[in-house]
């Protein structure tokens, strides 16, 4: 009996000394939200490194199903409607697959958002394909890397790199009739955002001459905000109307000097030169 007590003593001591060991993941995972057209969208997947293996057509075979990276499935979460290849696809999360080969990729949305191997795939859940022809790189890149680039307010690149190959995936979402409905319904009540609204008409290519009508408004709104004054003068000088813009521009100069702002200082400066 007093063996038996030992023996659960120095059971129990040795577990009151177990240490959970904490190691880094091999493959480690990475998620990235980026701020795109009037919403967000999220990519989630794991980076493996090539540790001195033949990637592109070995460990990545070619014609097959690939998850696009390690580990658990790689997603996209798209917080609004967006446009890949010539489908339109409905806000919501989605499996990133790809199907690598020497000529061309071909990228998946899938509605599966668990596919960690090629028997889990089921091509009836995808949303749409697209081919890609790869890029080579000079420089290898050790860790896969995703990454959204060229960010703009209604198109986006979601870039896949690894080894010496590059693909660039195109994102596109229609923010034009949203913002634009907005601001019809908005600009019929009180308390108008001129500026806004005149900054949207103005960086797309919209009627300049609306846009300089609520510039001047807005200006009214608040006599000492000298951006405004800065963006009435930009406003002018794509109306051609250089005269007028050089006393805008001036005008902003002067309300910046006061206020101390020395960016505006230098970018009233800036205009003001290729103006004369």
């Amino acid at each position: 009996m007093k063996k038996i007590l030992l023996i659960v003593a120095i059971v129990s001591c040795n577990l009151g000394f177990a240490q959970t060991l904490t190691t880094p993941q091999p493959s480690t995972t990475q998620t990235i939200k980026q701020n795109f057209g009037l919403a967000t969208v999220e990519l989630s997947y794991s980076r493996p490194n090539t540790k001195g293996r033949k990637i592109i057509g070995e460990l990545v075979p070619f014609g097959k199903v690939w998850r696009t990276g390690a580990n658990g499935a790689t997603t996209l979460t798209f917080g609004d409607d967006v446009i890949i290849g010539d489908k339109k696809i409905a806000a919501g999360k989605y499996g990133l697959l790809s199907i690598p080969d020497k000529e061309n990729w071909t990228l998946i949305i899938t509605k599966q958002t668990d596919v960690t191997s090629p028997a889990a795939y089921k091509e009836s859940e995808d949303v749409v394909r697209v081919i890609i022809k790869p890029m080579a790189m000079s420089n290898k890149v050790e860790t896969f890397t995703m990454q959204f680039a060229n960010v703009k307010s209604s198109t986006c690149e979601l870039q896949l790199m690894w080894e010496n190959t590059a693909l660039t995936l195109p994102i596109t979402t229609d923010v034009d009739a949203k913002i634009m409905g907005q601001i019809n319904d908005i600009m019929t009540k009180d308390n108008l955002p001129y500026f806004n609204a005149a900054m949207y008409y103005m960086d797309n290519g919209k009627d300049l001459n609306k846009a300089l009508s609520w510039f001047n408004k807005a200006a009214d709104q608040n006599p000492a905000a000298f951006w405004i004054q800065h963006q009435r003068a930009n406003c002018l000088a794509k109306l051609g109307k250089k005269q007028e813009a050089i006393v805008a521009a001036t005008k902003s100069l002067e309300l910046a000097t006061a206020a101390k702002n020395s960016d505006y200082v230098k970018l009233n400066e800036d205009l003001i030169k290729t103006l004369k």
